[in-house]
């Protein structure tokens, strides 16, 4: 069965009628534009070297040779055969803040958008870890149970907002201590086993008011479990946007009617960090490096996760592609005119008979 790499690549294909009906409207209006001008047998007579199938057959050519290029790109795969093989990789926690705060938009569109896009990222940088989603405000909630899932944790981020927590603040000692948790720490039914692979990502704009995540972070650590933040948004204070069904109807104000303003506290993220035995990352609005993070990752001892059957894909972009380069070089050698320099004078050295047009 063929499998495509990159399927999505196959949508350039529908460019393929819409190149042939630019096509045709465009030669329509030259045959509308020449017959103003002069009769077919006029235009016989003054252009008899012009074949107008050999454009229509150029043409063809290179839309035949786009194709195959399409679908070289897109790199169609045969599955050879099923394997079984051990899956090893460590357990990732992704705790994400999703208090109002995170609606700043201080970093394009906003502080949570562009988590949800960092999470995303980092999901694709990952090979056979397991991940869990961890959202928190006030109090935390477990989004999605460690799974290797990727397609699923993608999916559950697209739903995460705001309103999924009413209890607000940024209790991040709290979304540590749920993490733990994911990893079955304090579940009296699992015997819990300190080990090194296993990490835990706050994505959160740093402004802690409920708890001591410093202290929390440091018993993660004790745990064996590292942990890694990553900041959002700006130091310089900006405002709050209140929203009523997704329409934004100004700014968070206080008592007094004052503007509630958040800044990145980086030095709170910083130190939580540096407790847990981490890194801080500091997002931006163009794509965060996470190359630090999934470094870290990378270095983590890896637990087997158990046998598991997939598999093998061999690459067969070189056929089409090998179709698409010869479509497109016979293109270059199929004139619309006649060929000026291999006729029947330089092939068997005789004179072609011509008569003057009158």
């Amino acid at each position: 069965m063929i499998h495509f790499e990159h399927p999505y690549l196959l949508y350039l294909l529908v460019l393929i009628p819409l190149f042939i009906v630019i096509y045709i409207v465009v030669k329509r209006n030259q045959n509308k534009r020449l017959a103003a001008f002069a009769d077919k047998q006029m235009f016989a007579r003054l252009t008899p070297d012009v074949s107008y199938s050999k454009a229509v057959f150029k043409f063809s050519l290179i839309l035949a040779g786009l194709t195959f290029l399409i679908i070289a790109f897109a790199n169609p795969q045969i599955g050879s055969k099923m394997v079984k093989g051990e899956r090893a990789g460590a357990d990732v926690a992704i705790a994400l803040d999703i208090s109002n705060s995170m609606l700043a938009e201080d970093i394009q569109p906003n502080r949570l958008a562009r988590a949800k896009k960092t999470i995303s990222s980092l999901i694709s940088k990952l090979n056979n870890d397991r991940i869990a989603i961890i959202i928190f405000a006030g109090k935390s909630y477990t989004q999605l149970p460690l799974t290797s899932d990727y397609g699923a944790a993608k999916l559950f981020l697209e739903s995460i907002n705001t309103d999924m927590i009413e209890a607000q603040g940024t209790a991040i000692g709290d979304a540590i201590e749920k993490s733990m948790q994911t990893f079955g720490y304090g579940n009296d039914d699992i015997p819990w086993q300190k080990n090194k692979s296993r990490t835990i990502i706050i994505i959160s704009d740093g402004e802690n008011h409920e708890d001591d995540a410093i202290a929390m972070a440091e018993k993660a650590r004790s745990e064996g479990i590292v942990v890694n933040t990553i900041g959002m948004g700006l130091s310089t204070g900006v405002p709050i946007p209140q929203y009523s069904r997704g329409v934004n109807v100004g700014y968070k104000k206080d008592r007094d009617g004052n503007p509630v303003t958040t800044k990145l506290n980086e030095a709170m993220l910083a130190d939580i960090a540096n407790a847990g035995g981490g890194v801080y990352l500091r997002a931006g609005n163009i794509n965060t490096d996470l190359d630090e993070i999934v470094k870290e990752i990378e270095k983590l001892d890896k637990q087997n996760f158990g046998e598991t059957m997939f598999s093998e894909y061999e690459s067969k972009y070189q056929y089409p592609l090998v179709v698409a380069l010869i479509l497109l070089l016979v293109e270059l050698f199929v004139f619309e005119r006649r060929n000026k320099i291999i006729n029947t004078t330089t092939i068997f050295g005789t004179k072609e008979n011509t008569k003057d047009i009158k």
